[in-house]
């Protein structure tokens, strides 16, 4: 039999996303409850499932786990084989299961009940087993599966994936998680190190950061610009303090209006009380700083107001970040 595939994918796609829209009118008192049990927990979120419900249980943990919330994946038919033993009354245990009514889940959710934990369902089935002994429920039940015969979990799963993504990013917002957390969390990857990175790894050093006294003429800087091969140069006073900047915009708005520029003092053309970044700055905040006043260069000052560098955009677009 002959199928028209792009309008049978396009079907498939309209009935997830019909349940994941179906959840929103459920993100309720019962949601807001079970994020203060685990806000509230003095042990872990220990995630359950099993079978492709389990799947997302996996990824719900990591989840939870890499953002802020300890976690552990528990596989529902193996903690009724030993791994219960994982479990704690200070711990909130949250169950993923569409039936709710497994042979593994009559044996398990007594047992935890007895340990003390405090439960979380995530079910299709309001009146299982699994809901009669969780302590909060989250009906994510779906009105049809994608898959033709009813059979393959897949709305229902995409159900399951949307409201524990719905969780994770709410406890992240509530703990106040942040990216320096993350990074933390990741210090393995690329993005870990992007996000660890800090202004002092990258900023230009010693004759890459030309910084000259604001008495100095405009010739002369020019010359220890182009000799440092930066687009500008940082200007301080007698005391070595930061005075301005000099730019190559600043010398083009200069030229158009002005045939003796060279002969100039810096203090007459440089641009005042730059904005500037200090080195222990994470280099995404002066990323943020840099793209927010439109500028491509800025000094690195030290506590005393002093530069020690100078961090260029083509600095940041080297180390991954702009």
């Amino acid at each position: 039999m002959k199928i028209n595939v792009i309008k049978r994918a396009r079907e498939v796609l309209d009935i997830e996303a019909s349940a994941i829209k179906g959840l929103k009118p459920r993100i309720n008192s019962d949601f807001q409850r079970a994020l203060n049990l685990i806000l509230k927990s003095k042990g872990r979120a220990i995630v359950s499932g099993m079978g492709k419900t389990g799947i997302i249980a996996q990824k719900f943990s990591a989840t939870l786990a890499s953002t802020g919330t300890p976690s552990l994946f528990l596989h529902t038919a193996e903690a009724i084989h030993g791994d219960l033993g994982k479990v704690t009354g200070d711990d909130v245990v949250i169950i993923l299961s569409n039936s709710g009514a497994t042979e593994e889940m009559k044996q398990l959710v007594p047992l935890l009940k007895k340990i003390g934990c405090k439960i979380i369902a995530l079910t299709g089935n309001a009146k299982s087993i699994l809901a009669k002994y969780s302590d909060v429920v989250l009906d994510v039940s779906v009105k049809k599966e994608a898959c033709p015969l009813g059979l393959a979990p897949t709305a229902s799963t995409t159900a399951a994936l949307a409201m524990t993504d719905a969780l994770a990013v709410c406890l992240l917002e509530l703990k106040h998680f942040k990216e320096k957390d993350f990074a933390f969390f990741h210090p393995g990857g690329a993005l870990g190190r992007r996000l660890l990175l800090k202004v002092e790894d990258i900023m230009r050093r010693g004759k890459a950061n030309p910084i000259v006294n604001q008495e100095k003429r405009v010739s002369e800087v020019l010359l220890k610009i182009t000799q440092s091969r930066a687009g500008c140069a940082t200007i301080v006073d007698a005391s070595g303090k930061l005075k301005g900047i000099f730019t190559d915009g600043d010398l083009r708005r200069h030229l158009e209006s002005d045939n003796r520029l060279t002969l100039r003092k810096m203090k007459e053309v440089m641009t005042k009380n730059p904005t500037s970044v200090s080195p222990e700055m994470l280099a995404v905040e002066a990323m943020r700083i840099m793209q927010a006043k439109r500028i491509d260069e800025v000094p690195v000052v030290d506590r005393s107001n002093k530069p020690v560098g100078l961090l260029d955009v083509q600095d940041l677009l080297k180390a991954g970040l702009a």
